[in-house]
């Protein structure tokens, strides 16, 4: 029988277990000092992607994410692997407590060369299953950067998923069959209006050319309401909705078209407070009326990186043992 798939958004809390050793941590430090190097940090790195893919898989989730730990941010990590970009102060990301290094566009943005393709290759070669590549979608990583260029939201927009389809293609080539753009900047944040529906569907088409896998638009930290059912005539293969931080969304899916894919966040990603267990199993019946088990992924609300690492495992586990409920009860 089809069932849904259990996977993750992204991120993934750095920090250990509690009293466990926060290798990469003293790796940074050590460098600051000038008592390491970056190989030394590299390997720290590639300890903790092994241990956050371990923590994944062993909570039951079926399809894993590296956990993001070689990002300081997703806006830092792409602006310094496009040509283009500066990197300038720290500003508050949308209504987190969390802060990230503002991009700063200086010129004509394009793609130098590999941004990801080698971390995604390194988290594939330790992990027991299925590997999803996250990439900061164009629309959002434009509308978090200060434009000193273009003038124009829409031709930044443009040339950024031009850079972003190229290292789609190349996660492809190396063997992703699933590819995820995260595009927080559309749904409606407190705080922030919802993105230009309208911009990025002139961009969304370039975007995802001849990207030969399953294409996934992220969204998280609110809702896509205000977009109506044009939201779910872009050209991606699956859409991810925030059910926690946009309840409206529970709304819009009731006109999600048969022949997609639904990733639905339905716990918490930021917040400790474990959610009852009957509870999820009923968010997941009432989601399988919108989308065929075997069209339905049931994920965090957004990234993990914003709770301890004891949570973030629990909430994992929390969301597969639902998912494992429900099929028993199907």
């Amino acid at each position: 029988m089809p069932r849904p798939t259990v996977t993750v958004v992204g991120s993934y809390p750095k920090p250990p277990l509690e009293g466990g050793d926060f290798r990469l941590r003293k790796a940074l430090q050590a460098m600051d000092r000038g008592d390491a190097r970056i190989d030394d940090v590299r390997a720290a790195q590639d300890a903790l992607v092994e241990e956050v893919i371990e923590e994944q898989i062993d909570a039951g989730i079926e399809m894993v994410t590296d956990g993001q730990v070689r990002w300081d941010d997703g806006q830092t990590h792409f602006a310094e692997g496009l040509q283009g970009f500066t990197v300038g102060g720290l500003i508050r990301y949308f209504d987190n407590n969390t802060y990230y290094r503002q991009p700063v566009v200086k010129g004509p943005v394009s793609r130098r060369g590999p941004i990801v393709v080698d971390e995604f290759s390194f988290a594939t070669s330790t992990s027991s299953v299925p590997v999803k590549p996250v990439l900061t979608g164009p629309y959002t990583l434009a509308a978090l950067s200060r434009d000193e260029h273009y003038g124009s939201l829409a031709a930044l927009v443009r040339d950024l998923a031009v850079a972003l389809n190229q290292e789609a293609r190349a996660l492809v080539s190396a063997g992703a069959t699933v590819v995820q753009f995260d595009e927080p900047a559309l749904a409606r944040v407190p705080g922030h209006p919802p993105g230009d529906l309208d911009v990025f569907a002139d961009a969304a088409a370039v975007l995802v050319e001849d990207v030969d896998a399953t294409t996934v638009l992220q969204t998280y930290f609110g809702d896509i309401a205000e977009h109506g059912p044009d939201f779910f005539s872009l050209p991606f293969d699956a859409f991810g909705l925030d059910m926690v931080a946009g309840p409206a969304n529970l709304e819009a899916i009731h006109e999600f078209p048969s022949d997609k894919v639904l990733s639905a966040g339905i716990v918490d990603g930021r917040n400790t407070k474990l959610e009852q267990m009957d509870s999820l199993v009923e968010t997941i019946r009432d989601l399988s009326e919108a989308a065929d088990l075997d069209r339905l992924w049931v994920t965090p609300s957004s990234g993990l990186e914003f709770l301890p690492r004891d949570a973030a495992k629990e909430k994992c586990r929390l969301l597969a043992d639902a998912a494992a409920r429900f099929r028993e009860e199907t």
